[in-house]
């Protein structure tokens, strides 16, 4: 028997033969811009849609989700889901699914990356050899933290925090970390830790859990990374201490809000790295997340279980 053909508005090109397989089965809708729909867009596209498969970089709120009747599948192109309403899509039984595990270790990849080019100092040094300001070799110049047998806390012990775990053991670190089985304080990891690593999810309670009153309990050569959610930390806050030498130093790959206007005092706070979101920015993991999406919505749409179901309850 012939399935039926869902519409599906897919709000970004995706890497990869995964939206081939989609269109093998259903009517693709497919946003062809480099920047996301603007929210009106958004929602006038998915108003007859019958499955969704959005990005993080798209609201998909009670009102889109009221309006839009046909829709009973969402696919989002990410482990986080904190963009989706997720009341509202259990409200109309419609399932939600994410990417999980696929991007683990480039993120873990990235995470430690940023963790050694602060410590190193490496953005000030290179643009140093960019500038021709490269005189000579100077016996105090370019600085830097030593990372092996330095301690590391590791705030959100999921999935890619244990992957940084293990990438720390190569350079012989103690790691501190939150939460269960041989967690810490909060407070105790702050105070204690070389390194701070962000991997929680954003849910209420993370929300600015680093705040000016954790940063001011780091020590002040620690350096802080995040690779996990821009608005788990109070970024003017995180400026502020910055500016004061209260830590050593910050590197992101996530801000808030992402990305920042050109005039955001993000942009001239000391001793930062910026970098624009690309914890999963290899191809095998882009391409992998586009297969885990197409995956969820083909089920729903077949009337199946998600393969990949972020868990409403």
């Amino acid at each position: 028997m012939r399935r039926a053909v869902a519409r599906c508005f897919v709000t970004r090109v995706l890497p990869g033969p995964a939206l081939d397989r989609l269109r093998e089965r259903h009517e693709v809708d497919l946003w062809p811009e480099r920047l996301p729909p603007p929210y009106e867009e958004l929602r006038a596209r998915t108003a007859d849609a019958d499955a969704l498969l959005s990005l993080l970089s798209d609201r998909v709120d009670a009102a889109l989700i009221e309006g839009s009747p046909r829709l009973r599948a969402i696919a989002n192109y990410a482990v986080g889901y904190d963009n989706i309403d997720l009341d509202a899509a259990r409200a109309r039984s419609i399932p939600v699914g994410n990417t999980p595990d696929v991007l683990t270790d480039a993120t873990a990849d990235l995470a430690f990356t940023l963790l050694l080019a602060a410590a190193r100092q490496l953005p000030d040094a290179l643009l140093s050899v960019q500038s021709h300001d490269w005189l000579t070799w100077e016996p105090s110049g370019f600085l830097g933290h030593e990372v092996f047998g330095a301690s590391l806390g590791i705030i959100g012990m999921g999935r890619i925090g244990r992957a940084v775990a293990r990438r720390a053991q190569g350079f012989d670190m103690t790691v501190l970390h939150t939460g269960p089985d041989g967690g810490v304080p909060l407070l105790t990891l702050l105070k204690r830790a070389d390194f701070v690593t962000l991997h929680a999810p954003l849910t209420p309670e993370t929300h600015h859990l680093i705040d000016a009153a954790a940063l001011q309990a780091m020590q002040p050569t620690a350096i802080l990374i995040n690779t996990a959610r821009g608005p788990i930390i109070d970024q003017a806050a995180l400026i502020e201490a910055l500016r004061r030498g209260e830590i050593a130093g910050a590197a992101l790959d996530v801000t808030d809000p992402e990305p920042p206007p050109a005039d955001d005092p993000l942009f001239s706070a000391p001793n930062l790295i910026v970098v624009p979101h690309i914890g999963s920015a290899t191809r095998t993991a882009r391409e992998a997340m586009a297969n885990l999406a197409v995956d969820n919505l083909l089920a729903a749409l077949d009337g199946e279980p998600m393969p990949h179901p972020v868990h409403t309850e």
